[in-house]
């Protein structure tokens, strides 16, 4: 090798470290999952990263022996495509600017292949297509001209060529990321998916210590009896709530629930009956409740339940099923709830008053009767 083409060498190795580095400061910042995720695709499919035009990830769930799409980032057609483009040209935006809370809002909000990759689901298994493989033999593929069988489950992405590399933590594949160039054609190269599997390392291991950090906060402020939220958590997260609310100028409502005669079922059938029940009754309110619905246990027999974007009208629709999912339940004998409920901002716009008016409200179903809704 030439003196100049020594010279070159260096430079491109220099170039792609300093990159490197600068996508690793950016992981760096948080801890939160989907922010990292945000961070990884955005070094992916970004000028100032691996410049792909399209980034979609994938995470490995274990329970279910699939691999679940999280999160895809990248234009939706070549019209998108050139306003993302020169909106970034223009305004010369850093790897900073544009992994920034607000743009990754607004990004993931209108994104429609973001919608698509999250309703992909592909089990482990040899004949599930590439990314399965790639996640099975833990190896990176390039795909030039995709056959039927390759694309299994993927065929709503439209994929021509396109490369696929897992992500390892501790030499255990944990996801994988698929990359492509559907908008400019640009043939993808063995320097362009080298730099993406040495990216894909950093990655994962990003990925790894965000599930262990989250796992911990669950841990550390889920109530050991039922797996919700304790009271403490909850205190936090609607304080958090109403601040949230309070800037988007958004509307929620909260519900407060308790077991009616509790202390008697406690005393005729036991303390062991009664844990049984409590968790029971915790697993009825997570399936009948959305996926956007917090909750808590606040103590003793009684739970909490946090409505985000809801008005009482709706409110009290969710909290009417939830009554009747307890009354009716195979599982429960005899065992129903009574609910008060109050709603930001309309009742009141701070915590204490906020949680005040649902537990009013909650004793004046008690004192009316028991098994009811009051607002």
């Amino acid at each position: 090798m030439g003196r100049d083409d020594l010279k070159k060498a260096c430079e491109k190795a220099q170039r792609e470290l300093g990159m490197l580095y600068e996508i690793g400061n950016a992981m760096r910042t948080t801890l939160n999952l989907e922010q990292i995720l945000y961070i990884i695709l955005t070094a992916v499919t970004s000028h100032v990263g691996l410049s792909f035009n399209r980034a979609i990830l994938f995470l490995l769930n274990e329970k279910e022996n699939n691999l679940e799409g999280k999160m895809g980032i990248g234009p939706d057609s070549e019209e998108d495509a050139d306003l993302v483009w020169s909106h970034i040209e223009k305004h010369k935006l850093g790897l900073d600017q544009l992994i920034e809370p607000q743009s990754q809002l607004e990004h993931l909000k209108k994104s429609r292949l973001n919608k698509t990759v999250k309703s992909i689901k592909i089990p482990i298994e040899k004949d599930s297509g590439i990314i399965a493989l790639t996640a099975i033999k833990g190896t990176a593929f390039t795909i030039r001209t995709p056959k039927k069988d390759e694309v299994k489950f993927l065929d709503s992405l439209n994929l021509e060529e396109f490369v696929t590399v897992p992500l390892k933590a501790r030499d255990k594949v944990i996801g994988v990321i698929l990359a492509d160039n559907f908008i400019t054609k640009k043939p993808i190269t063995e320097d362009g998916l080298r730099m993406l599997t040495m990216f894909a390392n950093q990655a994962g291991l990003a990925i790894e210590n965000s599930s262990l950090y989250e796992q911990t906060v669950v841990l550390s402020n889920s109530d050991s009896l039922t797996g919700l939220w304790h009271h403490g958590y909850f205190q936090y997260l609607l304080g958090e709530k109403i601040k949230e609310s309070g800037r988007k100028k958004e509307c929620f409502t909260i519900l407060m629930v308790d077991i009616d005669d509790f202390k008697k079922f406690n005393d005729a059938n036991g303390h062991q009956a009664g844990d049984d029940t409590l968790r029971t009754i915790s697993n009825i309110f997570r399936q009948a409740s959305r996926k956007i619905d917090t909750i808590a246990r606040y103590g003793g027999e009684e739970f909490v339940v946090i409505l985000p974007g809801t008005k009482k009208q709706e409110a009290l629709v969710l909290a009417e099923r939830l009554r009747k999912t307890v009354e009716s339940s195979k599982d429960l004998k005899n065992i129903t709830v009574s609910i008060g409920m109050a709603s930001f901002p309309e009742d009141a716009e701070e915590k204490e008053p906020l949680i005040s008016k649902a537990d009013t409200a909650l004793y004046e179903a008690k004192r009316t009767g028991k098994n009811k809704v009051c607002a």
